[in-house]
């Protein structure tokens, strides 16, 4: 992929938890991605050092933010701090945008599935 510009369906999809596929672009201090969800996928309670930042392009998702639980829907955006402990859940499954800094340099260890085009756009 030259380092300029990307198709997201020309991206290899990242595993990052059963039923969730990340097609992501590093940039040198950050990361986007579009996460699709499987319905009833479980992103088990976690942290990270990176501020994520996200929007919901489709479906719904649950998120417990620092205990917090909301369901949101295409359209509504959420914020979660550095190092905050965060779950998420989805019914019918959902996509959404995640934006990370600074880069989730861990992701680059989790399996690479091939090329596909995902759930969005």
């Amino acid at each position: 992929m030259d380092d300029t510009y990307a198709k997201l369906s020309e991206l290899q999809p990242l595993a990052i938890w059963p039923g969730v596929l990340a097609r992501a672009v590093n940039g040198d201090r950050m990361t986007i991605a579009v996460v699709d969800l499987e319905p009833n996928a479980d992103v088990a309670e976690h942290h990270h050092e990176n501020e994520q930042l996200g929007v919901v392009l489709k479906g719904d998702i649950t998120f417990t933010i620092d205990g917090a639980t909301s369901t949101l829907q295409a359209g509504d955006a959420y914020v979660i701090p550095s190092n905050v402990l965060h779950s998420a859940r989805t019914s019918g499954g959902a996509t959404v945008v995640d934006v990370f800094a600074p880069v989730r340099a861990d992701w680059e260890s989790k399996e690479r599935r091939p090329v596909a085009a995902g759930n969005w756009p």
